[in-house]
């Protein structure tokens, strides 16, 4: 059965970089997936008045904004199309439109027929960060962040963050493509952080994997004055990791997210591709 995996483009006011197009063809490549791209265009509700026509052209406005979105989306999906003949990668296309407050939620709705969710981040991009939100609690899939700021290379080295709990079990789950091709999996235990349930609970994961053929080993570190998800994401890097899978915590509420410390650290400062599942 093939693996399907959906990227989603934010488009306004703040567009995904043109580097999502390498980076999301380049990482389905690897799990052999087929991507299907989805560009989020806003659509603006036309809500003008005599007084809004007169003192603000408000009908003028709204057009070029939609504009301005839909041009996006279209360059956007240009150049995944262009990279995934390059890549050899089965790709469809789509186009959604959404009102700005409907953008996350429409994302998060389509989403629930992939395998996989894929969405560019920057630091800055407020758009990504509320598609990536969205998705990542109300999709009922696991979703992988790009940084728009590095290269996605092979994903060999896998980096699991990893402490006994329900959505870490569920982020070992969704990684299992990754982690199946992966030539090393190191399981990551923050041990300062707060209380596990029993001993040697990284070591264990790390056995059950060895027992599924896979090459991996387990390690603890202690997170010190940094965020767990800084220390998480440093740790990575500093062992060669090229994705870190963790569970991702908080709950969906009606445009309102509460997330938990590592989610929160991870989001506020992507370093690399992050796979979380909620």
């Amino acid at each position: 059965m093939k693996f399907m995996a959906s990227l989603y483009l934010a488009t306004y006011p703040d567009a995904n970089t043109s580097k999502i197009a390498a980076n999301a063809v380049a990482l389905v490549k690897q799990i052999d997936a087929a991507l299907h791209a989805i560009a989020i265009n806003v659509d603006i509700p036309d809500v003008s008045n005599a007084l809004s026509n007169y003192l603000l052209d408000l009908p003028y406005k709204i057009q070029e904004v939609d504009a301005t979105s839909r041009k996006c989306g279209k360059d956007l999906l240009e150049a995944i199309a262009q990279k995934a003949v390059q890549g050899g990668v089965d790709l469809t296309t789509q186009e959604l439109a959404a009102p700005p407050a409907l953008m996350g939620d429409s994302a998060a709705k389509h989403s629930r027929y992939f395998d996989i969710c894929l969405v560019g981040w920057a630091p800055a991009n407020q758009t990504a960060r509320m598609l990536a939100e969205a998705i990542l609690f109300g999709s009922g899939r696991p979703t992988l962040l790009l940084p728009d700021s590095t290269h996605v290379g092979t994903l060999g080295h896998i980096v699991v963050a990893w402490d006994g709990s329900r959505v870490a079990a569920r982020a070992v789950a969704d990684a299992r493509a990754f982690l199946e091709r992966a030539s090393m999996i190191t399981v990551v235990t923050v041990t300062d952080e707060k209380p596990f349930p029993g001993q040697g609970i990284g070591e264990r994961l790390a056995l059950g994997l060895r027992t599924r053929g896979l090459v991996a080993e387990a390690v603890s570190i202690q997170a010190g004055d940094s965020s767990i998800g800084t220390a998480l994401q440093e740790h990575a890097l500093k062992i060669g990791g090229n994705l870190l899978t963790m569970g991702g915590y908080g709950h969906y509420r009606v445009r309102d997210f509460v997330l938990g410390g590592a989610t929160e650290g991870i989001l506020a400062d992507l370093r690399l591709p992050v796979l979380l599942s909620h």
